[in-house]
């Protein structure tokens, strides 16, 4: 008997790919048939499912990856799907329906698919495969980029599309030089015609990018060491290059399709049911897919298939596929381009041109049959979307000719201008291109859901949460819907989509209520997921422990890898361990004890860190407790957020230019907080002379000894956006540089929301609220103090305590071992 053919059973659904098309097919076939499938999804990256369009934000600095993730670990496991991220498919046995990953995990189908996306097109020039040549495709390209420019200058980025240049803007916000190469005349030729695409090189060079336009790369030159050293071009030339990223395309990622047999032609070839036409019980969306001979590259495109293919999946045998009249919008570097239809023109059209080079306006649409069939918008898109429907209509245009070229707003008796075009649309108009997202249903979920802030937009309609194209235009629309003012900062941001509640509200309820656990919270506030979630439990795991120390109990399970294992994980799956040592200080005895643990456990890398620490790197799990008790030094608080160290400088016991003991200073401030925690991790550091070698300007606590005492700074910051810390107070006595240090400590564990820096915290109380808490009101000052040296008081070590620390050790048995 066939599986699927097995009465009452839910079928198999595997989906090989966990990127935005598939996975948005999964969230449409989970609103229309969520209990017919059991789903399996593999990703072959180590990741959730994430917004692709915005890793340039994170290359630039701008966001982070945690911030660009549409579906996190958690809505897996709330819809009960299995999920394999970093196991790449490499088999399907169309027979047997089964599907083997690389590492030989195996999952059966009863309906498979394939969204396997595209792979970077990389040039078969000499020197393709040498060190410092990547592509720009995906996270851990993003991270080699942002890695490479901490160390190099010089980049060189191959393709002058969209994604070059975004790969060039973000490199050169990380201080590398960069030069873009491109073969064609003018950039993104697919979505501008020359002269747009000429005055957008103006304007990047105005930035200080630097083009080689009509360039052919020959070669890439190897160094010594077997790293790229300089791009050749077919001319003879050669510009230097420490880093070079291929941008000049993608191809379909076919290779999986091709070994089951599945036909395919510039993709994998599928019907208006997305159904492959080999198999009819595969499917395919996305990059990879072809339709009618288009594999399309663009998200809205994409996640139109993955709607069709969700009701044929949930067989509803409705809904076909056709085809998609595509738009570009884009922001290139802050600058707007809008592209849609046959905007180059040609035999039979007509052309009308706007072009005002010092106001950096170019518009270009072009008319047939008194039709407008394509339009090309540089520096001022607001009427895109206009231009687009009408194509999509094909409205006949002789009625409003004279005015087609100054937007919608001089047309007919709309009368709307500026920021009112949001409130003259249809409902039936769409909005987010991306997402099929009108106007009538992000009005509707304002008004039933009470929504008023453009990430709440975003979570319940999707609109803006791609490219953000639209951004402007849902403001618009949030602005004469809800009222108010939607460019404020919102009053209130909840904390995860388990709850309405913001992070202030839920620490105030836990004071008020004395809550103590995790449960209570979730009961007593109305928490819409049980259980929670991968980004609200470990938050409400702080709250309940800093707020009642010595009452709640601490919930492991709801803490990160790190805190759990008492070690920092890396890439590899091998974790780091890094000996406390007292202010950076340590001994002969430590040195040798940390030397004969590296040779037992064979630790495969020993660095000495920024923060004047031993890192022991490469050691397995299993390996853990027993490296933790030959080494015999404290360091397991110092994974977790949590206070890492406190780096020093000689001081005045060494140094001729020293005024202050810091090293001695750097002791007794690392051992009074060595076991706290906090919202985030805290590093301090503390200087003996206003020289500041140890560089406390830009820590969480920076203390600095001069003549007369110590100066207290706070609030800094050494990450990708450097923060200077803010002078808070002068001080005379060791003792009180241990009381007012631990005192703002203390008002940050007590104040800060879960995941804040403290110069984020600080940022949004402001310094002056923290000098009155602190400089102005002594009892509170002392309260503060005694308040975490209380909670800190007889703090087990997770290194040596284990039961009190509730240590699961079970964690370290070896792959297959009993406990």
């Amino acid at each position: 008997m066939k599986r699927d053919a097995m009465p009452g059973a839910r079928q198999k659904l595997v989906v090989v790919g966990n990127g935005m098309a598939g996975i948005r097919a999964l969230e449409e076939l989970l609103k229309i048939a969520p209990e017919l499938y059991e789903v399996t999804v593999f990703g072959a990256e180590p990741h959730p499912n994430y917004n692709r369009i915005l890793l340039s934000p994170v290359l630039a600095g701008e966001q982070t990856v945690d911030e660009i993730i549409l579906n996190p670990l958690s809505w897996y496991a709330e819809n009960g799907i299995t999920l394999h991220t970093g196991k790449k498919v490499v088999r399907v046995d169309r027979v047997k329906r089964l599907v083997v990953a690389e590492d030989g995990t195996e999952a059966a189908y009863d309906r498979l698919l394939l969204a396997t996306g595209s792979n970077p097109f990389i040039l078969p020039v000499p020197g393709k495969d040498l060190k410092g040549v990547i592509s720009y495709r995906d996270i851990a390209d993003t991270e080699a980029m942002i890695e490479a420019a901490k160390s190099y200058k010089k980049a060189v980025v191959i393709g002058g599309g969209l994604l070059g240049l975004e790969a060039a803007n973000g490199l050169m916000l990380r201080g590398m030089d960069v030069t873009v190469v491109h073969i064609m005349p003018w950039l993104m030729e697919r979505q501008l015609d020359d002269h747009a695409g000429k005055l957008l090189q103006k304007s990047l060079e105005a930035r200080g990018i630097r083009f080689e336009i009509g360039a052919q790369t020959s070669e890439l030159i190897p160094d010594k060491d077997g790293r790229v050293m300089a791009v050749k071009f077919k001319d003879g030339r050669e510009i230097p290059a420490d880093l070079v990223v291929m941008a000049a395309g993608i191809r379909p990622n076919t290779a999986l399709a091709e070994s089951m047999g599945l036909h395919c032609n510039r993709g994998i070839v599928v019907s208006d049911t997305l159904q492959t036409i080999t198999d009819p019980r595969i499917y395919a969306v996305g990059e990879c897919a072809a339709h009618r001979g288009i594999a399309y590259g663009l998200v809205a495109p994409l996640f139109e298939q993955g709607k069709v293919c969700a009701t044929h999946l949930a067989e509803f045998g409705i809904g076909r596929y056709s085809g998609s009249t595509t738009s570009t919008k884009l922001k290139v570097t802050g600058i707007d381009l809008f592209s849609a239809g046959n905007f180059t023109g040609g035999d039979g059209t007509e052309e009308i041109v706007l072009n005002d080079p010092w106001g950096g306006v170019y518009k270009k649409l072009v008319i047939k049959d008194d039709k407008l069939v394509g339009a090309c918008l540089y520096g001022d898109t607001v009427d895109g979307s206009w231009y687009f429907k009408l194509m999509r209509e094909g409205r006949k245009v002789a009625d409003i000719r004279d005015k087609l070229m100054f937007g919608e707003s001089n047309i007919g008796d709309t009368g709307h201008e500026g920021n009112t075009r949001a409130a003259a649309m249809a409902d039936s108009d769409e909005v987010c291109g991306c997402n099929g997202v009108n106007k009538g249903t992000i009005c509707k979920a304002i008004k039933d859901k009470g929504l008023f802030t453009l990430d709440e937009v975003r979570k319940h309609t999707k609109a803006s949460a791609s490219c953000g194209s639209c951004t402007g235009l849902v403001e618009q629309l949030l602005m004469f819907t809800a009222g108010g003012d939607y460019s404020k900062p919102p009053t209130k941001k909840a904390m995860c989509g388990c709850t309405d509640a913001s992070h202030a509200e839920v620490r105030q309820a836990i004071r008020d209520q004395h809550l103590l656990t995790i449960d209570a919270v979730q009961r007593g506030m109305g928490w819409r997921t049980p259980n929670g979630c991968a980004s609200c439990r470990p938050a409400l795991n702080y709250y309940l422990l800093s707020t009642w120390p010595k009452e709640a109990v601490d919930d492991p399970q709801s803490r990160y890898i790190n805190e759990r294992s008492h070690a920092n994980i890396q890439k590899d799956g091998t974790y780091s361990v890094i000996p406390r040592m007292w202010g950076g200080e340590t001994t002969p005895d430590e040195l040798r004890r940390i030397a004969d643990a590296a040779d037992k456990y064979k630790v495969r890398t020993v660095k000495v860190t920024g923060g004047q620490r031993i890192d022991l790197l490469g050691v397995k799990k299993e390996d853990l407790p027993g490296i933790w008790k030959d080494i015999g030094m404290a360091s397991g608080h110092a994974y977790a957020k949590a206070l890492r160290t406190v780096k020093t400088c000689v001081g005045s016991e060494w140094c001729r230019f020293g005024t202050q003991d810091s090293t001695q200073m750097g002791k007794d401030l690392e051992r009074a907080l060595w076991r706290m925690y906090a919202p985030h991790k805290v590093k301090l550091a503390v200087s003996g002379c206003p020289r500041n070698c140890a560089e406390a300007g830009i820590k969480d606590v920076g203390v600095i000894g001069v003549d007369s005492g110590w100066e207290i700074y706070v609030a800094g910051n050494g990450g990708i956006k450097t923060e200077v810390a803010q002078f808070l107070c002068k001080l005379k006595t060791p003792d009180e540089v241990l009381e007012y240090s631990g005192a703002f400590l203390q008002l940050y564990r007590e104040e800060g929301w879960y995941l804040e820096r403290t110069v984020h915290y600080v940022s949004r109380v402001g310094l002056d609220y923290v000098k009155k808490k602190i400089l102005d009101d002594a009892a509170l000052r002392k309260s503060l103090w005694e308040r975490l040296q209380y909670s800190l008081d007889g703090e087990p070590d997770p290194w040596f305590e284990f039961d009190r620390a509730k240590v699961d050790l079970r964690q370290f048995n070896p792959v297959g071992a009993t406990a």
